[in-house]
């Protein structure tokens, strides 16, 4: 072989091992976690936007991490204290994010969102990613009130009205109690669900800023408002508003709804996402559902337009440490695009996103979107307002006062201390 042709061999050799190199270091992959486990609806809204994701932009891959709910916060707080967090993670904004955000941990998101990316949120949505005017968070599954679902037949089987107050409330659980029907089904050993008759009691009876009060230290978390919210809870139990052994059912294991569908509840009080999970799981049912807003309490200060819940539901961050923060900004509005919006319309959720009730077609995802424009407030789940060491004082009272294990002002007196503690003061 020629001298000549030797060394083009080589230089082609060596030209093709450079590519391959380059090729290699181009390779990019960044880390998401969040909730969106096998079973969760949005999981596959959140798919199709990594495959779109992947297809644009092959040099990179995205390594989705899910974790169930409950272990989640626990998971993401230890890989920050070790500085290890993922490239994208999952909060629900608020006091969980702004903890990150205190820390250094969370890249500022705010020259990308100004650039016209803002234009695609409602306004509402983005204030619990935003702290300081710097947004760190953008909100991306779901506007997610809690109403009260109910069995229209059952309603009607038994000539019972639906409720407008406490006293109402009362009335109907009597009813359906009286006929063999579990009022509400309620699986509490998650605790979260318990906690959404606690919120929606405090809000009725004190108003929409009785949490803050307590929060700020202008008030406290024994105030007469939370005792009496506990003093409710347990008149309901009393009555047998909630199924035997409710502490120890479980909400991921569909125990609460399965009691729903085969007749032997009446009620449901869950976030709206509940309207998917129903259509998913059983949609034969689905024309025997409809929504109410929680009672009003007749002495109390709160609006009862007012709900519980989230205006965003999941907020999506960038960790400060990811190399990549650029591309992971991409990702992110992936998953805030209309495409998005779309996909989490067609499996039941109300998207954060401008103009989406123009393309709302389903009854009641349309009363969803409708109650939720007329809200005067929405409270953010407690869980995710409150410090993590407050927000689990806060789910092991509550679901005491369910077993009747602990008494309204002693749960009170408990959350009380544990914010002495945490605010020293």
């Amino acid at each position: 072989m020629k001298k000549s042709a030797i060394i083009l061999i080589l230089a082609l050799l060596v030209s093709t091992c450079l590519v391959g190199s380059v090729s290699a270091q181009d390779q990019i992959t960044l880390t998401l976690w969040d909730i969106r486990t096998a079973s969760d609806q949005v999981t596959p809204a959140l798919k199709y936007a990594i495959e779109r994701f992947e297809s644009d932009y092959p040099q990179v891959k995205i390594d989705h991490v899910p974790t169930q709910n409950d272990n989640y916060k626990t998971k993401l707080r230890t890989a920050m204290s070790a500085d290890n967090a993922p490239d994208i993670f999952m909060t629900w904004g608020s006091t969980g994010l702004k903890r990150y955000v205190e820390a250094n941990k969370v890249y500022d998101l705010t020259s990308a969102i100004e650039s016209g990316w803002r234009d695609n949120f409602m306004p509402a949505a983005m204030d619990l990613g935003t702290f300081s005017d710097h947004v760190y968070g953008v909100p991306v599954t779901n506007v997610a009130p809690a109403y009260i679902w109910y069995r229209t037949d059952l309603f009607e089987k038994y000539g019972i009205s639906l409720p407008k107050t406490y006293a109402d409330l009362k009335e109907v659980v009597a009813e359906f109690v009286e006929n063999g029907i579990t009022p509400f089904a309620l699986a509490n050993k998650n605790k979260w669900t318990g906690s959404m008759y606690y919120m929606y009691l405090v809000d009725r009876i004190g108003g929409s800023d009785a949490l803050q009060k307590a929060i700020n230290r202008t008030g406290a978390f024994n105030d007469q408002v939370f005792v009496e919210a506990g003093e409710k809870i347990q008149e309901l139990v009393k009555m047998g508003a909630f199924p035997d052994g409710v502490n120890g059912l479980d909400e991921d294991a569909a125990q609460s709804r399965m009691l729903l569908y085969t007749d032997r509840a009446a009620m449901y009080l869950m976030g709206s996402w509940a309207y998917g999970t129903i259509k998913n799981e059983n949609a034969d049912i689905l024309t025997k559902i409809d929504f109410m807003n929680f009672p009003a309490v007749e002495s109390g200060q709160g609006d009862p337009s007012n709900l519980v819940g989230t205006p965003g539901d999941n907020y999506y961050s960038i960790s400060a440490k990811s190399e990549h923060k650029e591309m992971a900004v991409e990702f992110l509005k992936y998953l805030t695009d209309e495409k998005m919006g779309e996909s989490l319309i067609a499996v039941g959720n109300i998207p954060p996103f401008q103009g989406v009730g123009n393309k709302i077609d389903d009854p009641i995802m349309k009363k969803n979107y409708q109650t939720v424009q007329a809200a005067h407030y929405i409270q953010l789940w407690y869980d995710q307002s409150l410090p993590l060491e407050l927000s689990q004082v806060h789910l092991n009272t509550t679901q005491a006062l369910f077993s009747l294990e602990i008494t309204p002002q002693a749960a009170a007196d408990k959350m009380e201390a544990a914010a002495q503690e945490y605010y020293g003061n």
